[in-house]
Parts: structure tokens; C-alpha cells; sequence
């Protein structure tokens, strides 16, 4: 906690980070602050200003803008909180970040080019087209090894144009940066130009997880890991998950994978089998169709187990140069999927008012007009429609 005054407040909209209708509140900006505004790599903090929840801090030049939902008065005293999980992740992940970039640099000269702090996991840029899965693996025994060794992280600041300031790694300023420059020290290891949050000691890293490499941009290879809680919290996913699959699968977890495949298999057989079935079915109910000897202006069906594939058949079965063919599929009391066919200059007439009358979508090209359907139960509606329009057509039908 922190105790600072309110310098301004003024109105202003936030853009929700997953997308969506911005929120209104205010921006806010204080003598001093201990949320960390998100830039270099990291996200941001959060907290409370007095009981007014933090909701975004962003910079802007020198000062940290807090967006709130609320409005503060300008010159009053506040009480900040800081939401310490979240802070606390973020330098695991960030000093965990420093530690693999400068050991990975030191052990293969894959340099970093950037990297990002995820929601679940992070990634770590490396300016390499190939890292090997020996490469990974020595790579995790080497920092694990020194998070054991208990190296003490420590942060100093260095004028701008002081002489040392060349010998620190770093990917640059920003342009609008102004003032002393803060270095983060692992010692003997790296000394990095950083303006993120960082673990005080190796050891508050607990343990670093590689999980594997991804293809990245040009020439370059994405490094993913994870660090310190969210290791212990993808244990224990990963062991809940366990769980429930040995439930399921009535074996143990070394024997998961072969009874997946087995499962798989078994799934691809039967879906086989039953389009097969559904194939014989509607080559038989057009048969049976074409087999009466009533008028055949019009056909309409409804089967709840059925695809697209279904439908068509059933119309080639048919024909579609003098009968008009309505057919769907789909749970009744839900959503579906239709088929309008027949004569081109009808089904171009009638498709899109079938598709309106069903609340769906659709589209149709030389006498086929078919789509999804929101509201099956309107299938009723459809068939009047279809009804009026061939008694237009032929009076005496």
C-alpha cells in the first residue's frame, strides 16, 4: 500500500482488452505511484485507489495514467493498493525472462529479439532459425541451476550518457524517454537496461519450465516457459486432467494415449458406417417417393439425424426438373440445417424468404438454395408457403 494525492481526473473511455463496447471512467494521474504501467514486455497492474478498483495503467511520457470507473477529486489524499498475485507473477516471469535470455545468449549466442508476457504462458523471441530439443533441455538445466544457487537480482540507475550504460544489454530506449537509466542486475550473470519488475533473489523464481519451441517470424524461433506459480498451477491442471481421463478411460495415464487412439479409431469407423446408412436411406425414401403414383409437385421431409450430404442425394435421387423438394435436418425444437430444391427460377424466388422464414442463412446457385436454420419449428410455415406458391402455378394441382 501507498499513500498519494490525486494530481488530475478526467473523463475518458477504455477499449476492453478481449474486444467489445468501450467503458467509460476516468483517467487518473497521481503525485507517484507503486502500479507499474504496462510497457517493455509486461502487462500492467492493478489495485485499488481508495475502494475505486484500478481497471487499466498505461504511460504517458513520464506519468502513469490510471483508468478508473469512478471519478477522484483532484488534491485529495488516496490509500493505493496493489493487487500483489498479479505483481508477483509478472517478476517471476520477467526476471525468468532475463535469466533464459542471458543464459541462452551465454550458451549458444541466441540473442533476443522480444518477448511477451502471456496470460497463461510467456515467449521469448530468440534471432535463430533452429533451436533443438537438446539445446531446450540444457537450457533449463542450466537456469534451474542457478535459480538453486540463489543469485541475488539488484537494480541501480545510470545517467544517460554514462560510459556503462554501452556495456548493458538492451533493445533500446524509447524515443521519448528522459532522465537516468535503471539497469537490473543478475549477478555474474546479466546486466540488462529494464524498466519492468523484478524478483530481488533467483530463488524467489522457485522453478523455470521450458516448454518447447514454435516456429516464429523470419529466421527466428519462439522460446515458450513458464516460471515459479504458474509451473505449480500447470501441475496441477495437468494432474486434474489426469484424473479425470483415468476416470473415463478406466486405465492409467502411461496407457491415456493408446486408448485416445483406440477411441479415435472406433469414432471413425462408426461415422463411417453411418454415412454409409444415411447414403441407403436417402436413395431409399426418394425411391419410395418417385414409386407413388400421386402428383409430384412437391416433396417435404424432416429427419433429426442427417447432414447436408443426406439432403442432396435425396434431391439427385428425385430430380429437381418438375418437383420442388423441402427438406431439413436437425433437432425440431432447435437449430438445423435446410435444403430448397427444384426449378431454378423457384427455388431463386423462394430461397431467401425460406431461409427468413426458418431465422437462418443460406445461399443457392442452379436450383439449390440450402443454409442453416435457427428455428426449425417454423418448418410448418415453410410448407404453406410452398403449397401457395405450386397452387399459383398450376391452379388445378
Amino acid at each position: 500500500q501507498f499513500t498519494t494525492r490525486v494530481v488530475s481526473c478526467r473523463a475518458a473511455e477504455l477499449r476492453p482488452e478481449g474486444g467489445g463496447e468501450p467503458v467509460r471512467g476516468f483517467q487518473v494521474v497521481l503525485e507517484d505511484t507503486i502500479l507499474f504501467p504496462e510497457g517493455g514486455g509486461q502487462p500492467d497492474d492493478r489495485g485499488l485507489i481508495g475502494d475505486v478498483p484500478v481497471l487499466r495503467v498505461t504511460r504517458r511520457g513520464s506519468e502513469a495514467v490510471h483508468f478508473v470507473p469512478a471519478a477522484l477529486e483532484p488534491g485529495a489524499e488516496v490509500l493505493l493498493s496493489l493487487d500483489w498475485e498479479r505483481r508477483f507473477d509478472h517478476m517471476q516471469q520477467h526476471s525468468g525472462q532475463h535469466l533464459i535470455s542471458a543464459v541462452a545468449e551465454q550458451m549458444f549466442g541466441f540473442k533476443t529479439t522480444s518477448w511477451e508476457l502471456g496470460r497463461q504462458r510467456s515467449v521469448i523471441e530468440l534471432d535463430t532459425p533452429l533451436v533443438t530439443a537438446e539445446q531446450v533441455e540444457a537450457l533449463e538445466k542450466s537456469v534451474n541451476e542457478k535459480i538453486r544457487d540463489r543469485v541475488p537480482v539488484t537494480v541501480r540507475e545510470l545517467a544517460a550518457d554514462d560510459p556503462e550504460v554501452e556495456t548493458v544489454r538492451s533493445r533500446g530506449l524509447p524515443d521519448d524517454h528522459v532522465g537516468p537509466v535503471r539497469v537490473v542486475d543478475i549477478k555474474g550473470i546479466d546486466s540488462n537496461l529494464c524498466c519492468g519488475t523484478h524478483v530481488s533473489n533467483l530463488s524467489d523464481l522457485q522453478v523455470i519450465k521450458l516448454l518447447g519451441v514454435e516456429k516464429g517470424k523470419k529466421n527466428k524461433t519462439n522460446l515458450v516457459f513458464l516460471a515459479g506459480n504458474r509451473v505449480l498451477k500447470s501441475i496441477e491442471q495437468s494432474h486434474s486432467t489426469e484424473k479425470a481421463l483415468t476416470s473415463l478411460l478406466k486405465n492409467g495415464p502411461g496407457e491415456h494415449v493408446e486408448a485416445v487412439k483406440r477411441l479415435q479409431s472406433s469414432v471413425k469407423l462408426l461415422q463411417k458406417n453411418n454415412l454409409n446408412l444415411l447414403r441407403d436411406i436417402a436413395v431409399l425414401i426418394a425411391r419410395d417417393f418417385k414409386s407413388k403414383p400421386a402428383p409430384k409437385q412437391l416433396f417435404v421431409l424432416h429427419r433429426k439425424e442427417g447432414d447436408s450430404e443426406f439432403m442432396n442425394i435425396i434431391a439427385n435421387e428425385i430430380g429437381t426438373e418438375e418437383t420442388l423438394l423441402f427438406l431439413t435436418v436437425g433437432d425440431e425444437k432447435e437449430a438445423g440445417l435446410f435444403l430448397l430444391a427444384g426449378p431454378v427460377e423457384a427455388v431463386e424466388n423462394l430461397g431467401p424468404r425460406v431461409a427468413e422464414l426458418l431465422a437462418g442463412k443460406g445461399a443457392g446457385k442452379r436450383g439449390r438454395f440450402q443454409g442453416k436454420a435457427a428455428k426449425m419449428s417454423r418448418r410448418g410455415e415453410v410448407q404453406a408457403l410452398l403449397q401457395e406458391f405450386i397452387s399459383h402455378q398450376n391452379p388445378e394441382a
